[in-house]
């Protein structure tokens, strides 16, 4: 089971509001139960200001008047009630090296596979749409210069990622030309 996130704090507010025993406190807090007893005699932590465990979501009243009637319950921690957020998703850091690399792999993509939209390429090359049409138009600053080079040979997506976007892209065609 795990303590709450200040035990000792916890334990102060315990034992100054409720009537729960040396016992069940300390298991609750993860603390010995002299300890629970020393804090109550005011041998030590002299001064800390107790923790409300209600008002941070570790207990409930009613799980406290469970344990206050029965004195040989164990409290049991309320499980969180906000939702651990997700980390979010950011966008792939490409080398300096590899950057200038983009515009020839894009350029193969469109002569090897037309049937991929825009909207894929700029999410697994990390590019702009505006970059994919200067390049199917032909007015890329560079395009005299480009020669076309897979995407997974550049290092800038890998192999499996490539194979599922062309994968993805057949079945999108298929379904379209039904």
């Amino acid at each position: 089971m795990s303590t709450p996130l200040m035990p000792m704090a916890t334990a102060v507010w315990l034992i100054d509001n409720t009537t729960l025993t040396f016992e069940q406190i300390g298991a609750f807090c993860g603390v010995h139960t002299l300890e629970v007893q020393a804090i109550a005699d005011g041998d030590i932590v002299v001064g800390m200001q107790g923790r409300d465990p209600i008002a941070a979501g570790e207990l409930t009243f009613e799980e406290i008047a469970r344990c206050q009637a029965d004195s040989e319950a164990r409290l049991v921690q309320s499980p969180p009630t906000t939702a651990v957020p997700k980390p979010k998703k950011r966008s792939r850091y490409i080398p300096l090296s590899k950057r200038q690399d983009k515009p020839s792999a894009i350029l193969w993509l469109i002569k090897e596979h037309p049937e991929i939209p825009d909207s894929h390429i700029v999410k697994i090359l990390s590019t702009t749409a505006a970059t994919i049409k200067s390049i199917r138009g032909g007015t890329h600053k560079g395009m005299e210069s480009l020669t076309p080079k897979s995407p997974s040979d550049l290092g800038l997506c890998t192999t499996a990622q490539l194979q599922e976007l062309i994968a993805g892209s057949v079945k999108a065609s298929s379904k379209k030309a039904k």
